[in-house]
């Protein structure tokens, strides 16, 4: 007879427990065929927090989204949504936590030949029962959040590329999700309108509670958006704090990323950087 999967995260941490993280990876393992690119990572993310992952290319940022929204299962290890185990679930079981988890993909990902609208409108049609003028409201409300109010009948070919991103982002939660994914959501957008992006991330924490997690390589971005960094370097977790301990840290491979002249280094020991309240000194 199989083993039926531990359910119950080792910290302790019940289902649906308000003081305990929205998702958790738990020494995570994945690899493709060569060196493993997570390597026993285990991050817990709290709600109503932005955390920012960042690092050089192929350190496994984007493979840890997947591992969080289910298009990928681990190698080893387990991952955790509001406290239940999810990382073997059936993609049918997988639909309702999904729909918790709002995705803003690097390029936006609208569809071009229907209307901004339309483009909104799509997951409520596809996820929801509401009737149309319960999704007109829902649609003219997750613009309004994005700035975009009154853009229903436009295409997005007549947008910026700022523009796309907002539409993208209102889509991204208009079913109202608890955590929202965002990879790189400020690539290709010149300083203006990447800023903007950054002041809609801060707006979705503190005016719907969302949680977000954000894969960005824009520093100026983590620095305003981030209530905590985490750095993965080689596969692993290599630093863990605020972004002002990220820039104080002694490591030579996390300096050597914030000043642009990153190297790979075949040392893939960990660190992390304790937040900077436990770093003061009297």
């Amino acid at each position: 007879m199989s083993a039926v999967p531990n359910t119950t995260p080792t910290n302790g941490h019940r289902e649906g427990d308000p003081s305990g993280p929205i998702i958790r990876l738990e020494n995570v393992k994945k690899s493709f065929g060569g060196p493993p690119v997570l390597d026993g990572v285990s991050i817990d993310f709290a709600p109503a927090q932005t955390t920012v992952i960042m690092g050089p290319s192929g350190c496994g940022k984007s493979v840890t989204l997947k591992h969080i929204v289910g298009l990928l299962r681990p190698d080893s290890g387990s991952v955790y949504f509001d406290g239940r185990r999810v990382d073997h679930l059936t993609e049918r079981q997988w639909m309702p936590i999904r729909l918790q988890i709002g995705l803003l993909f690097q390029m936006g990902a609208l569809f071009d030949s229907m209307s901004v609208g339309s483009n909104i409108e799509f997951p409520l049609i596809e996820h929801t029962k509401l009737s149309k003028e319960e999704r007109r409201s829902r649609i003219k409300q997750a613009l309004e959040v994005v700035d975009m109010a009154g853009a229903e009948d436009r295409q997005p070919t007549q947008l910026s590329g700022g523009q796309r991103k907002r539409v993208a982002l209102a889509r991204a939660i208009v079913l109202r999700p608890r955590v929202v994914l965002y990879d790189e959501p400020t690539t290709g957008l010149d300083p203006v309108r990447s800023d903007g992006i950054n002041e809609l991330i801060i707006k979705l924490r503190q005016t719907m509670g969302v949680t977000n997690i954000v894969v960005t390589h824009d520093l100026t971005s983590a620095r305003k958006i981030a209530d905590r960094v985490i750095m993965l370097l080689g596969g692993k977790v290599a630093a863990d704090g605020s972004f002002r301990s990220l820039e104080r840290s002694r490591d030579e491979r996390i300096q050597h990323f914030l000043t642009g002249t990153y190297a790979r280094d075949e040392d893939d020991e960990t660190m992390t950087v304790q937040p900077e309240s436990r770093r003061e000194t009297v």
